[in-house]
């Protein structure tokens, strides 16, 4: 299928054939047609055209998370993984309507008129794959092309909302774009009386046009709004664009005593506050289209709000497009521009040169599309990389920020061909493989089991999907790398162990640290120790965003299960034997720390051992991140960061330290596994179950044993 992409390091749009999505919880569609978001998409595409100077300027938050990347991984890391996110086209469009054409949802069948809303999901592209809380059927007697703007329309109704007009109150709109001139008509379909306010006068005589009782300038407008509502407004809304202060300064000035202000568009907001003390006036920043926006269980997952959750956003969506029907919103006036899909840089060239007036652009798209259908696209030899030094075929799945910062940039100096790479979307599938050199991309991972040509997999998925595709990829006759964790639960891990045992293949977890050089030196110095060691192993994360997958029971297990498995993995290969015992504690969760996010676990090792993995969010990020130390036979190892080691004995000590880069081993794990060394397996296990135990030491507040024989080992 054809889709629109934004090149984020020269800002050029491109329309690219990438897959078919893959239906997960919601629909596929086939999209009539979707509306560009002139004032979004274009600042994403402005800033995408800006040097990598004026991007620093534009987002000075970045840069210091890069700066802070740079003090722990070193430059060239930093720079990678920099570069790694540019590279990654971006996806445009939010609000897109058409036809459902694959369900997996019980609230859509095939042949339904939808109109579907989302970044990253009603996107400019001829099918979308879009959850079904964010997708409303299209009411009779209402076109594809109208029902593309839901998405804009539900904004407006958003503001509306917030701003708890009632029948017959006066509210001032300051701003009449799109999302303007559709408040306008919302809050005359409400028995609101409306001022609309704009410097274009095309676009006042429009608002009057669509039943604003009164239009102005800003010429004479106190005085025009005085004359409109002695009192002031009961609410003014804020639809416009621009960085000055201006808008919100005019507000205070118009709104009445103890009225609301509502900023729905991207303004500057030095809220004046005398002016607003005065008045003892409200405002209220707008966000989006309605709650369970940015709430990842209602829109990926589908769990909606009760009814007393009156206007979530899909129930804004279908109060708009029900406006729609009843003719109360008038779009024609608004459409003036159409262009086909294949010509979407032409629609971009207008509204970034405003060569020509607009308000509402549309993309048009040709009945059962003009691009490939399949969920496979083949890329042209060119784009494939066949080494004749290849020991074997790899197939990769998923294609995250891990996997294309840390693992995919060491493939083309593997001794392998690239056989088929599969991902959740179209975009990320054809992007990385093209990158690459894959002979071919999917969004069905079951394309590359199917394969035979592949004999090894790489699964670089969300957690939660490790073990089930480990399994099939197993049973599918395949040697598996799979990053960790192995396992989110022990059932999962217990089904792996079979399936492992039961086909025979090689299984590998990306325990990349125990594979780097620094940590090879270290165990080949406490190879002849006569004593057990003593380890503490301290990682300062940072704080992850609560909202962060990583942090979700179903897909990410939390960062006890999901990172404190490399710690207590990377302790076992130093000393080579297997944890037995674990004791855990955790500070209790407060704000916006997570239960398993601070946490010390102890653990005691089959030789005598003791290990302490120390966690902790609550630190500054400046300091480093991981130092891991070991005391063994009158010795101490010590690593930081995995660029700098020391190495001390009776006296003397070496020093080795890595200035432009990390060495994680990454590209050695790589090459081990494809090269087909013999994994630690039951190591892999036994780290793993030691996280469970570890959760289950802080839940009872009691030591866990860690058992192999509870998964069949």
């Amino acid at each position: 299928m054809k889709q629109v992409l934004l090149d984020l390091q020269s800002g050029s749009i491109q329309v690219e054939n990438v897959p078919v999505p893959a239906v997960t919880r919601g629909v596929i569609v086939e999209n009539a047609y979707s509306l560009i978001s002139a004032g979004t998409e274009s600042s994403l595409i402005n800033l995408a055209q800006q040097s990598l100077v004026g991007k620093a300027k534009a987002r000075p938050d970045d840069v210091r998370k890069v700066l802070q990347k740079v003090g722990t991984d070193g430059p060239l890391s930093a720079y990678r993984q920099a570069m790694s996110r540019l590279s990654k086209p971006e996806p445009l469009g939010y609000s897109s309507a058409g036809t459902v054409v694959a369900t997996a949802s019980d609230e859509f069948e095939v042949g339904d008129r939808v109109a579907c809303a989302g970044a990253g999901y009603a996107v400019h592209a001829e099918y979308v794959s879009v959850p079904k809380n964010l997708c409303v059927r299209i009411p009779d007697g209402v076109e594809f092309r109208e029902a593309a703007f839901t998405t804009v329309g539900a904004i407006a109704m958003h503001g509306v909302r917030n701003a708890e007009v009632t029948l017959g109150e006066n509210v001032a709109v300051i701003g009449l774009g799109l999302i303007g001139l559709l408040t306008v008509q919302i809050l005359k379909a409400a028995g609101c009386r409306v001022i609309g306010i704009d410097i274009d006068p095309e676009k006042l005589a429009l608002a009057r046009d669509l039943g604003a009782d009164v239009v102005s300038n800003y010429d004479g407008l106190f005085e025009r709004v005085r004359a409109f509502s002695p009192f002031g407004a009961d609410a003014v809304i804020i639809t416009a664009a621009t960085r000055s202060s201006a808008p919100i300064e005019a507000a205070g000035r118009l709104v009445r005593d103890r009225g609301r202000v509502v900023v729905v568009g991207n303004v500057g907001m030095n809220v004046p506050r005398d002016v607003f003390y005065e008045k003892e006036a409200e405002v209220v920043v707008s966000r989006s289209y309605g709650p369970g926006r940015y709430d990842r269980n209602y829109e990926e997952r589908g769990i909606d709000y009760p009814i007393y959750v009156r206007w979530t956003e899909k129930r804004n969506m279908e109060a708009f497009l029900e406006l729609v029907r009843q003719k109360k919103i008038d779009l024609d006036r608004l459409i003036t521009h159409t262009f086909p899909l294949d010509d979407a840089p032409g629609a971009y060239d207008l509204i970034n040169t405003g060569k020509e007036r607009f308000i509402g652009v549309l993309l048009q798209y040709s009945p059962n599309g003009s691009g490939a259908s399949g969920t496979v696209v083949r890329l042209p030899e060119s784009g494939a990389r066949k080494r004749k030094d290849a020991i074997r075929t790899l197939g990769c799945i998923g294609a995250g920020v891990h996997a294309q910062s840390a693992l995919y940039p060491h493939l083309t100096a593997l001794p392998v061909t690239l056989g088929g790479l599969a991902t959740a979307t179209g975009l990320s599938a054809q992007t990385v493989a093209k990158k690459y050199g894959f002979a071919y991309c999917t969004t069905d991972y079951q394309k590359i089991l199917d394969d035979p040509d592949i004999d090894a997999v790489l699964i670089a998925t969300r957690n939660d999907l490790h073990a089930p595709m480990a399994i099939e990829a197993l049973r599918a006759g395949k040697d598996v790398f799979v990053e960790k964790p192995l396992a989110t639960d022990i059932e999962s891990l217990r089904r792996i162990v079979e399936a492992r045992n039961e086909s025979g293949q090689r299984l590998m977890v990306g325990f990349n640290r125990r594979h780097s050089p620094l940590a090879v030196r270290m165990k080949e110095f406490f190879a002849n120790r006569a004593t057990p060691a003593v380890l503490h192993y301290r990682v300062n994360a940072g704080q992850i965003p609560p909202e962060h997958w990583v942090h979700d029971d179903e897909q990410g297990g939390g960062m006890l299960i999901s990172e404190c498995c490399h710690f207590i993995d990377f302790m076992q290969y130093i000393i080579g034997a297997r944890p037995v015992q674990v004791v855990a504690r955790a500070i209790e969760p407060t704000g916006t720390i997570q239960k398993y996010d601070n946490f010390q676990a102890t653990l005691t090792f089959d030789d005598g051992s003791l290990g302490t993995v120390t966690y902790t969010t609550l630190g500054d990020r400046t300091y480093p991140k991981e130092t891991v130390e070991v005391f063994a036979g009158n010795a101490v190892g010590r690593i930081t960061d995995f660029r700098d080691l020391e190495l001390r004995r009776e006296g003397k000590a070496s020093r080795e330290k890595r200035w432009l880069t990390q060495e994680k081993g990454f590209a050695e794990e790589l090459l081990a596994f494809v090269k087909g060394e013999v994994p630690d397996f039951a190591g892999s296990v036994a780290t793993t179950l030691a996280t469970f135990a570890a959760w289950e030491s802080i839940d009872t507040g009691a030591a866990q044993e860690i058992d192999l024989g509870r998964v069949g080992l």
